[in-house]
C-alpha cells in the first residue's frame, strides 16, 4: 500500500463525514462576523438575570413598542446595564441588517427591536458564558484535529518534515481565514455613514417642501439628487413611478444563477446517487444532522430552539446570530465561499446550499436530515 493511499484511508477513518479543512477552521481568531453571533450571546448574559428587562423584551416581541426602545429599556429595573450592553453591541455591529448591501434597508441601530427575538432565544436556550464556551469548544476541537492529522503525517516516510510543513500551513489558515470578513464589514460601516448623510439632506428637503418624505431620495440617482438639491425642485411623478416599480420588483423571484450581463441560467443537478425524494444542493460544510426544520423568511420573526435546522432563501452576515442556536443550515442560494457557508464551517454546522425552492419544498416543522458532506437534504416526516 502506498503512503498516499494509507494516509487517505486513515483520514477517512478519522474524519468520517468531516473533511480536514472544515475540522481545522472552527473558531478561528479574528472573524468579525462569527464573533458577532457570540457577542449577542454575551448581551443575553447581561439581560438574563434581570426579570423586568426580560419581561419588557417579551412585551416588545408580542406587541411592539411605540416609543424609543432603548430609552424604555433603560427605565426598567436593571435597565441601565441592559441598555449599556445593547449599545455596546450596536456600536460595533449596529450598521448591519438583513440585505445590508441595500443602503435603504433599516440598520439594527435604526431598528434595534429586530434583535429582540434573537435575544429572547439566547436568554431561553443558553447558559451564562455560552459565547466564550462555544468559541473555546470549537478551538479545542480544531486543535485536537490538528494533532491527529500531524500524527498521521509523522507516520509516513519523511513524516517529520511533512508534519512541520503542514503545521505551518494550518497556522496560516487559522491566522488569516477570518480576514475575508473585514472588507464587507468595513464597507457596510461606511454605508451606514453615507446613509445618515443622505437622510440628513433628505430631512432638509422635506422641511423645505421639496420632497414629501425622507425616503423619496432612495428613488433618485445620485446625479438626480444633486440636481434636486441645487434647484430645490423634484419630479414627484418620477418618484411615485419608481416606488411602484420597486414594489413590483419585490414580488419577483430572482433566478438562482444570473450572469453579469443579465442572462438567467437554468439547469438541474446530475445526482443519480441520491435517495429517492432527496433534495440536491451544494455541500459547503461537512457532517450529517437530523432535526426540526424551521423555515425562516424574516430574521425578526425567527423562533429557534437548539437542534433546529435553519431553512431560508439566503443568509448574509446579519443572520450569523441565529447560527449559534441551530444544528444545521439549508439555503436556496449560496456557494462554498459565501458568508453562510464560511460561518457554518467555523461553527461546525452541517450545511447544504443551492437547494432549489427549499423554503417551499420543506415545510416548517418537518423533520429533515442534512447531508453536509454529500450535499443533499432528506425530508423524513
Amino acid at each position: 500500500m502506498g503512503a498516499t493511499t494509507w494516509l487517505n484511508d486513515r483520514l477517512r477513518e478519522w474524519l468520517g463525514e468531516k473533511n480536514a479543512a472544515d475540522a481545522l477552521t472552527q473558531s478561528v481568531p479574528g472573524n468579525i462576523t462569527s464573533e458577532m453571533g457570540l457577542a449577542l450571546l454575551d448581551v443575553a448574559d447581561v439581560l438574563r438575570p434581570r426579570p423586568a428587562v426580560v419581561a419588557y423584551l417579551r412585551q416588545v416581541e408580542e406587541t411592539g413598542t411605540t416609543g424609543d426602545f432603548l430609552d424604555e429599556l433603560a427605565d426598567r429595573p436593571g435597565g441601565q446595564a441592559a441598555r449599556a450592553a445593547v449599545e455596546d453591541f450596536l456600536d460595533k455591529y449596529g450598521m448591519r441588517c438583513a440585505g445590508e448591501i441595500d443602503i435603504t434597508r433599516p440598520r439594527w441601530r435604526e431598528e434595534p427591536t429586530t434583535l429582540v427575538p434573537i435575544l429572547l432565544g439566547n436568554i431561553r436556550n443558553f447558559a451564562p458564558g455560552a459565547g466564550a464556551q462555544r468559541f473555546e469548544d470549537g478551538r479545542a476541537d480544531a486543535e485536537r484535529d490538528r494533532r491527529r492529522l500531524l500524527g498521521l503525517l509523522r507516520a509516513l516516510p519523511d513524516g517529520e518534515r511533512k508534519a512541520a510543513e503542514t503545521d505551518r500551513m494550518i497556522d496560516r489558515v487559522r491566522a488569516f481565514s477570518g480576514y475575508r470578513e473585514y472588507p464587507k464589514y468595513g464597507m457596510v460601516r461606511r454605508y451606514a455613514v453615507y446613509k445618515q448623510a443622505l437622510l440628513g439632506e433628505a430631512d432638509r428637503l422635506v422641511a423645505a417642501g421639496v420632497l414629501a418624505a425622507p425616503d423619496d431620495i432612495f428613488y433618485l440617482r445620485l446625479d438626480e439628487l444633486a440636481e434636486v438639491v441645487a434647484t430645490r425642485r423634484a419630479d414627484a411623478g418620477l418618484i411615485a413611478a419608481r416606488r411602484a416599480e420597486f414594489r413590483r420588483f419585490e414580488s419577483l423571484t430572482a433566478p438562482r444563477v444570473l450572469t453579469s450581463d443579465g442572462e438567467a441560467l437554468t439547469g438541474a443537478y446530475r445526482r443519480a446517487d441520491l435517495p429517492a425524494g432527496a433534495l440536491p444542493g451544494t455541500a459547503v460544510s461537512a457532517g450529517t444532522v437530523e432535526g426540526r426544520a424551521r423555515v425562516v423568511t424574516d430574521l425578526a420573526r425567527a423562533d429557534l430552539d437548539p437542534g433546529d435546522i435553519l431553512v431560508t432563501a439566503y443568509t448574509d452576515p446579519s443572520w450569523t446570530p441565529l447560527f449559534v442556536a441551530v444544528a444545521g443550515l439549508v439555503t436556496e442560494v449560496g456557494g462554498l465561499m459565501t458568508h453562510g457557508a464560511v460561518i457554518a464551517r467555523e461553527y461546525g454546522l452541517p450545511a447544504v446550499v443551492g437547494v432549489e425552492h427549499a423554503t417551499a419544498r420543506i415545510r416548517d416543522g418537518q423533520r429533515i436530515r442534512v447531508h453536509g458532506t454529500e450535499g443533499y437534504v432528506e425530508i423524513l416526516t
